[in-house]
């Protein structure tokens, strides 16, 4: 028990990370609110509403997917490990509980995604950070000269890298001027994001291969970019119909 309130009270320097960019994030999103036609307490509201469903749903789809393993120990899932955890399940329970908090709101979706995009970015950032507080999302083993010795070999610095793409993307997106068609900002940073992770990819030692050897992630960034020129185009279309 000792153990436990210890833990509870003194979370990992990732955690903190992440914590961090999350209020830097909102606090920045907050200034920006209005210029899209979102309002302060509805960007709070949404961002809440969105951490609290993806901390539940995430927990809640891993347990659902290990169902057996917490029927004989069902404790375990209130336990604050937090490998115990899915992230694709808690991300799709944010995005339906964000998506029906701004339908009742009557929030236009594009509007608020470019209201969001600085919390996304500095999030990014905070991930990056966490990633290599905790020596996960680790690089490939290297021999040049910027490598950092993780796990017992000097490996590429990929949280480093991660972390310098997602500053310059925050910066990009943060010194752009206002753009009068909704939307764009957003899809630029998903574009810059998703190219971002391609190069990353490259130097991960942790990622996994699928389809004879290509690395998920790499797959992952590919459907993703393709998704946000198809927005782009159809954002821009719109626009000039509008």
């Amino acid at each position: 028990m000792l153990t436990l309130f210890r833990n509870f009270f003194s979370p990992p320097r990732h955690m903190i990370l992440l914590l961090l960019a999350t209020w830097i994030g909102l606090t920045l999103a907050e200034k920006r609110a209005e210029r899209y036609g979102i309002g302060k307490d509805d960007i709070n509201n949404l961002t809440y509403y969105g951490l609290i469903a993806f901390v539940v749903g995430g927990r809640l789809s891993f347990v659902l997917q290990n169902l057996s393993a917490f029927i004989k120990s069902p404790l375990g899932i209130i336990s604050i490990n937090p490998d115990i955890f899915d992230p694709l399940g808690g991300i799709a329970v944010a995005v339906i509980t964000a998506a029906i908090y701004g339908q009742r709101r009557g929030l236009k979706l594009w509007n608020t995604l470019d209201a969001l995009t600085p919390f996304f970015a500095v999030l990014s950032v905070g991930i990056g950070l966490s990633h290599l507080a905790a020596g996960t999302a680790f690089g490939m083993e290297t021999d040049v000269a910027w490598g950092i010795n993780l796990w017992n070999a000097t490996r590429h610095p990929t949280q480093i890298y991660e972390t310098a793409a997602s500053l310059l993307i925050f910066g990009l997106v943060w010194f752009q001027k206002q753009n009068p068609r909704p939307g764009l900002l957003f899809l630029a940073y998903a574009a810059l994001t998703a190219a971002a992770q391609l190069f990353i990819q490259a130097f991960r030692g942790d990622s996994a291969l699928i389809l004879n050897g290509l690395r998920q992630g790499q797959v992952i960034a590919w459907v993703a970019l393709a998704i946000v020129f198809i927005l782009f185009e159809y954002r821009l279309r719109k626009s000039h119909e509008g």
